[in-house]
C-alpha cells in the first residue's frame, strides 16, 4: 500500500516537468508563467499607487488634477490580457515560420529604427527616442529586435551547426548582424538592450559548442565596442564612476541608486509589508518599471527577493531543459530558440537586479513579467509561447506521433 508521502510525490511528478511523457504540454511551465504575470500585476499596483505620471507633472498641472492610484494597475491588467493573447498566438504558430520570416522582421525593424532615429516620428522621452505611441501602449522596437535576433541566430546555428564547431570564422556573419542592430539601439540611446543582444549572441554560440577562442574574441570585441560608446558619452562615464560609490553625490548623480539601496535596506529580512513602501512616494523614480525590484525588496525583504530569484532560476532552468530535450530529438532550430530565449531572460533579469543593487551601472531595462511595460511584456510572452511550442513538438516527437508536423517544424535543420 502506497504511503501518503509516496502518493503525494507521484501526484507532484505527474503535475511537474518530469511527468507523463504522453502529456502534450508542460503544465508546470504554463502555471509558472501565469503565476509570474499575477505577481507582476500585484507588484505594479503597489509600486504605482503614488501615480508616477501625476507626480511627474509640474505644480501648476498638479493643482488641476488629482492622483489616480489605479492608473497603472488598470493599464497593466490590459497589457496582461494582450500578453496572454500573444502567448497563445505564438503557441499556435509552427516553428518553421519563425525560421522563414526573421528576414522580413529584420527589414521591418530597420525601417522602424530609420523612422525613429532619423525622422523622429516619436516623442523624446527622458532624452531618448525609444518608443512609438500606439494609443493603447508605447511600443519599443528594441524588444522586438531581441526576439528577431534569437530567431536569426537559432536559424543560423541549426543550418551550420557542424561548421560553427569547427570553423573559426563562422561567427563573423552573426556578429556583424547582431552588432548592426546593437549599434542602432545604442543610437536611441539604449545601452542596456544592446548589452542583451550581445549577451544572447555570446550565450547561444557558447551553448552551440563554438570554439572558446571564438567566444573569447567576441567578448573582447564587445568590450571594445561598449568602451568606445562610453568614452564618447560623458554622462555614461559619470554612471560608471558613481555606481561604485553613489553616496559621493547622494542628491545628484547617485540619487537614484542611493534611494534604491535605501529601499532594500528598509526591507531587511521580512520587509515592510505589501503596500508599505516609502521610497515609491517620489523618492525613487521609475519605481514601477526599472526599479520595481527595489520596491519588492522594501515590501517583502530578503525573503521575498530570494523567492523572486528562485522563480526566475526555475523559469530559466525549465527553458534550458526544454531546449536540451529538443536537441536530443534533433530539433535543432527549436532547441536553440529555447536556448536563446533563456539567455535573453537571464541577461535582462541580471541587469535589472544588478542595477537596483548597485552591482552594475544603472540601465533602463524592465524585469521580465514583473515590471510595468506593454511592449516588453507582449514580446516576452510571445517568446514564452514559442518555448511552449518547442516543448509540445518535442513531446510529440518522443511519442513518434505526427511525424509530418515534426518534419515541417524541422524543415532545414
Amino acid at each position: 500500500m502506497m504511503t501518503f508521502m509516496q502518493r503525494l510525490k507521484e501526484k507532484g511528478q505527474n503535475f511537474c516537468r518530469i511527468t507523463p511523457e504522453d502529456a502534450l504540454y508542460d503544465r508546470s511551465f504554463i502555471l509558472l508563467f501565469f503565476f509570474m504575470l499575477l505577481i507582476g500585476l500585484v507588484v505594479t499596483f503597489t509600486a504605482s499607487t503614488s501615480d508616477p505620471e501625476w507626480m511627474a507633472l509640474p505644480p501648476a498641472k498638479k493643482a488641476l488634477t488629482s492622483p489616480n492610484p489605479l492608473r497603472f494597475f488598470i493599464k497593466d491588467g490590459l497589457n496582461i490580457l494582450l500578453a496572454i493573447g500573444a502567448f497563445f498566438f505564438a503557441l499556435s504558430m509552427p516553428l518553421n515560420l519563425w525560421k522563414e520570416r526573421f528576414l522580413g522582421l529584420m527589414v521591418l525593424i530597420c525601417f522602424i529604427f530609420l523612422c525613429v532615429l532619423v525622422l523622429h516620428i516619436t516623442p523624446q522621452i527622458n532624452g531618448a527616442y525609444r518608443w512609438i505611441p500606439l494609443g493603447f501602449m508605447n511600443f519599443q522596437p528594441a524588444e522586438l529586435t531581441k526576439l528577431m535576433i534569437v530567431c536569426f541566430l537559432a536559424s543560423y546555428i541549426a543550418r551550420r551547426y557542424e561548421t560553427i564547431r569547427q570553423n573559426r570564422l563562422s561567427l563573423v556573419k552573426p556578429m556583424l548582424v547582431t552588432g548592426l542592430f546593437a549599434g542602432l539601439i545604442i543610437l536611441q540611446p539604449d545601452t542596456g538592450s544592446a548589452v542583451v543582444l550581445i549577451s544572447i549572441l555570446l550565450g547561444m554560440f557558447f551553448l552551440a559548442g563554438a570554439k572558446l577562442l571564438q567566444v573569447f574574441a567576441l567578448i573582447v570585441i564587445a568590450i571594445l565596442f561598449f568602451a568606445i560608446n562610453i568614452a564618447i558619452n560623458p554622462y555614461k562615464i559619470d554612471r560608471m564612476t558613481y555606481f561604485s560609490n553613489p553616496f559621493a553625490d547622494p542628491y545628484g548623480k547617485g540619487y537614484q541608486l542611493v534611494n534604491s539601496l535605501i529601499a532594500f535596506g528598509r526591507g531587511e529580512i521580512t520587509g515592510e509589508g505589501l503596500g508599505n513602501s516609502v521610497q515609491k512616494w517620489a523618492y525613487l523614480s521609475e519605481s514601477h518599471t526599472d526599479f520595481i525590484t527595489s520596491i519588492w525588496g522594501e515590501e517583502f525583504g530578503l525573503i521575498g527577493t530570494t523567492f523572486m530569484l528562485l522563480l526566475f532560476f526555475l523559469l530559466i532552468w525549465k527553458i534550458l531543459k526544454i531546449g536540451q530535450e529538443a536537441l536530443m530529438e534533433e530539433l535543432r532550430f527549436g532547441g536553440f530558440l529555447a536556448y536563446g530565449i533563456a539567455c535573453w531572460f537571464f541577461c535582462q533579469s541580471f541587469i535589472n537586479l544588478g542595477s537596483a543593487l548597485g552591482m552594475i551601472p544603472t540601465k533602463g531595462l524592465t524585469l521580465p513579467f514583473i515590471s510595468y511595460g506593454g511592449s516588453s511584456l507582449l514580446i516576452m510572452s510571445m517568446a514564452m509561447g514559442i518555448v511552449m511550442r518547442v516543448d509540445h513538438i518535442t513531446r510529440l516527437t518522443k511519442q513518434g506521433k505526427n511525424l509530418e508536423i515534426r518534419e515541417n517544424e524541422n524543415a532545414t535543420t
